[in-house]
């Protein structure tokens, strides 16, 4: 198998376990210049062709994840519901 087809297939792999709309948690990531911080969250945009997940990070940032270099998951059924139960009251909110 070539590298290429090696790569194809990380890529794919990458795609159907963060598909677009992913909610992830960054724990750490190996960027020296520009990291986003540990414990930002965001949602997946789209993964590439070479695996990278490109983010659209909650604090404004659209820098992507390395799997290979940087640390993260997918955040949990319990702590999805508590962001939909602040995202649900805060249109409350704004509706009165």
């Amino acid at each position: 198998m070539s590298t290429f087809d090696n790569m194809s297939q990380y890529a794919e792999r990458m795609q159907k376990l963060y598909p677009e709309g992913t909610r992830l948690v960054l724990n750490s990531m190996n960027d020296p210049y520009a990291p986003v911080p540990p414990g930002t969250r965001g949602t997946v945009d789209f993964v590439d062709d070479a695996g990278q997940i490109h983010m659209k990070w909650d604090n404004g940032r659209t820098l992507a994840i390395v799997p290979s270099e940087d640390d993260f998951r997918k955040l949990t059924d319990e702590e999805l519901a508590e962001e939909s139960e602040i995202e649900e009251s805060e249109d409350l909110e704004q509706t009165m």
